[in-house]
């Protein structure tokens, strides 16, 4: 792993480009573009494959290697971003508001969240797994053990994004952050129990598979200890269930 610091990246990225916009992406596995926040804001880890600008803050270490490894950074609770996070150009075009055979909505069924459907802002863009209002909702399937969401538009080659776990753990350490990314997921497995998304790894024993939190900004995180104990301020327990009807509800 290659391990550089924000600061050394604007030294060398002050002459040659601009500093990245507050709630855009400036790091990740495999990010190849700027790295430099704005004055005033920090680029903060979200997950491994994901950071983020975020205005007041610190300067945090970026990776950019093509793997992550047991040392990278670990990120505080107080880094999780107060707005849904806003992220790169849209991976494709979508397909619309009209379900695609062989994709699901996935939606939450309970208050607070009832009827908040899983999607990224921008549409179809890289970033972190939100709930968010059914007029924008994703589309999604799981595929050998991959959580995928389809970005092309009807009639077009098929294009997917893979959400992806990470591996660091965050709020009250006990939940992993879920970002979907143009790479595989490579830690844990993504399944439908019914019609309940569930996710498992090898080495961890869930109370609930099914267990989710939404949390500030309506981001998702697995939530990896019991449904409905000690949930952690600022976030609400969730359960998240695919739905099948030609259009998402309300």
């Amino acid at each position: 792993m290659r391990l550089t610091s924000v600061s050394n990246f604007a030294l060398l990225a002050g002459t040659v480009s601009a500093a990245v916009g507050d709630w855009q992406q400036c790091g990740g596995v495999n990010w190849s573009g700027e790295t430099s926040c704005a004055a005033g804001s920090g680029c903060v880890k979200i997950n491994d494959y994901y950071s983020q600008c975020q205005p007041g803050a610190a300067v945090t270490t970026l990776i950019t290697s093509a793997e992550p490894t047991a040392t990278a950074t670990k990120t505080s609770a107080a880094a999780v971003p107060s707005a849904p996070a806003a992220t790169g150009t849209p991976a494709g075009s979508g397909p619309g508001t009209t379900l695609q055979s062989g994709y699901y909505w996935i939606r939450a069924v309970a208050a607070p969240n009832f009827h908040n459907y899983m999607q990224t802002k921008p549409l179809y863009a890289t970033g972190a797994a939100l709930l968010g209002d059914y007029t924008t909702a994703g589309q999604f399937q799981v595929v050998d053990g991959q959580l995928v969401q389809l970005v092309s538009a009807p009639g077009a080659p098929v294009k997917l994004l893979y959400a992806v776990v990470s591996e660091t753990r965050y709020i009250n350490d006990n939940s992993l952050s879920v970002t979907f990314s143009t790479t595989k997921n490579t830690y844990g497995q993504f399944a439908w129990n019914g019609d309940g998304l569930t996710w498992t790894v090898a080495g961890i024993t869930r109370p609930n598979a099914a267990a989710w939190y939404v949390c500030t900004g309506q981001q998702l995180y697995i939530n990896l200890g019991n449904y409905l104990y000690q949930t952690p301020a600022g976030c609400a327990d969730q359960t998240i269930h695919y739905y099948n009807d030609k259009t998402a509800n309300a």
